[in-house]
């Protein structure tokens, strides 16, 4: 092990992954051949949010991994690099990669695995599900592969099947992690067919055993609602319209923010969106959330977002601006000169005022649902754990976090001085095309009527949301006014939801 690689890891494990980066970096220049380095380089650029660079050397690393398991059988290290591609949404790459793997070893469990949840991710569903057959074919006891299984077969339709698996699962008596997500799936395959008094019950017994999960106990539950009332009583229309007559005119075109809450919609508006040739849509990216912690980077003091951002100059702005364009180059390569660049993440909600203060001359779009679907699509949802998702876990809690986004939106949304388009999920779908003219116009793009078919542009490619198989579906009307199918689990939350179903405009139970 050359030194460079030493002081890399050194530097790794004590969280410093830029000079990480520089030591891989260099130990990859000292020997173009050491695979370690490369794939370790390539790790550390995605996590610096270089994905673009750090892409390439994972796929590199791959090539050569796969070069010596040609020769000794040994597949273990390109399923690595494979799970790596997929940690950082490379399934093209990772698919690639894994699909010449089981060439060499046809036998290996994990292998299939991967490919089973690469092919899932970009809508793949039968390949999906042929890799998912043939990874329990050679690991049937592995009770987790179930549980992607049963997730594959009901999003291949085949709910019937799902069911009897997940259940057969649960007779196990599995541990609490995979019943955890067996009965969150089993809840979705009930719901799909149409046996609504069986769907709550999985519900409340996969809130009860996540509280037992370490993933869902480590993320910091309090970051957020601190966050909204920090922002809540530090940010006002002076503030926000502190550098509105600035001139940014020699900036790249500010973004349009595309937010809300999550399943309201802001998946389906940026898949229309992207259709259009004039459009860059930068899909869950978390751009704003690195300008946050440049900023507290610049001004390490006790001070509140807001305060910080009251004694900022226009060279700070300035460097905010460069430092989140830098970042999604990083993330992309160079982008495009012209088009409208849309960031989407949907709560860059709570970053508003942030938003308004770097970016005056941006756009946002705002987009919402009638809540009662919305916490009910939520609570229903598998999703990652984050600081955020974890509110999504209990029914209660779910309406809270809901209700706490929301009082923000209504309180911030008449102080912003940004231009701001706002319309329903229900419009969306409903009205379509009168709707999306409508954004269309806002943004001051022509109308372009591929995005009629929009299912079809995100059925190719990957969606980062967990929307991704009912965008890639002609459009639907079946989930407005679902939450109707539960309505007596709503006497629970329906007043926490009375004030947002009032405000915007839906009709009360």
């Amino acid at each position: 092990m050359t030194n460079s690689l030493q002081r890399g890891f050194a530097a790794t494990r004590t969280g410093n992954l830029a000079e990480a980066a520089a030591c891989f970096d260099q130990a990859v220049a000292e020997d173009p051949d050491d695979i370690e380095a490369r794939a370790w380089l390539g790790q550390t650029l995605c996590s610096l949010g270089r994905r673009h660079e750090g892409i390439a050397h994972l796929r590199e690393a791959g090539q050569y991994l796969l070069e010596n398991a040609e020769d000794d059988g040994d597949i273990s290290l390109v399923l690595e690099i494979v799970q790596q591609l997929q940690q950082w949404n490379d399934f093209d790459g990772a698919i690639d990669l894994g699909s010449r793997a089981v060439r060499i070893d046809g036998h290996n469990a994990r292998a299939f695995q991967l490919l089973a949840v690469g092919h899932a991710q970009l809508n793949r569903k039968t390949e999906a599900l042929e890799a998912g057959e043939q990874a329990l074919r050679l690991a049937p006891d592995n009770a987790m592969m179930q549980v992607l299984q049963g997730s594959l077969e009901a999003d291949a339709g085949r709910n019937e099947t799902a069911r009897q698996r997940l259940q057969a699962l649960l007779a196990q008596a599995p541990d609490a992690r995979t019943a955890f997500r067996a009965h969150k799936e089993l809840a979705r395959v009930h719901d799909r067919l149409g046996e609504y008094a069986q769907v709550f019950p999985h519900l409340h017994a996969s809130a009860a055993l996540a509280r037992s999960l370490p993933e869902y106990s480590q993320p910091d539950a309090a970051l957020l609602p601190d966050m909204i009332r920090s922002n809540t009583a530090g940010f006002d229309r002076t503030l926000m319209g502190r550098w509105s007559a600035a001139d940014f005119a020699q900036d790249r075109p500010a973004p349009v923010f595309l937010i809300g809450f999550f399943r309201s919609g802001t998946t389906l508006t940026q898949e229309v969106l992207d259709v259009h040739p004039d459009v860059f849509v930068a899909d869950e990216t978390d751009f704003i959330w690195a300008v946050h912690r440049e900023l507290h980077r610049m001004d390490p003091s006790r001070s509140s977002t807001a305060d910080k951002l009251r004694t900022l100059d226009l060279a700070g702005v300035r460097h905010l601006r460069a430092f989140y364009w830098n970042r999604a180059q990083a993330r992309f390569g160079e982008l495009p000169a012209s088009p409208v660049f849309v960031d989407k993440f949907t709560l860059n909600t709570i970053d508003l005022g942030l938003i308004n203060c770097i970016f005056p001359d941006a756009k946002v779009v705002f987009v919402m649902r009638d809540p009662r679907d919305v916490c009910l699509s939520c609570y229903m949802q598998l999703m990652v754990p984050t600081p955020a998702t974890v509110h999504l876990l209990d029914w209660q809690e779910t309406a809270n976090f809901y209700g706490q986004v929301m009082h923000w939106w209504m309180h911030i949304k008449p102080r912003m001085t940004l231009d701001c388009l706002e319309f329903r999920y229900e419009d969306a779908v409903l009205q379509f095309e009168p709707t999306y003219r409508r954004l269309f116009e806002f943004l001051g793009l022509p109308w372009d009527p591929a995005a009629l078919d929009f299912h079809r542009h995100a059925a190719a490619k990957f969606v980062a949301s967990p929307s991704r198989n009912q965008v890639a579906q002609p459009l639907y009307s079946s989930s407005i006014e679902r939450w109707r199918h539960y309505q007596s689990e709503f006497s629970a939350i329906s007043e926490s939801l009375r004030p947002y179903v009032d405000a915007f405009g839906y009709t009360p139970d």
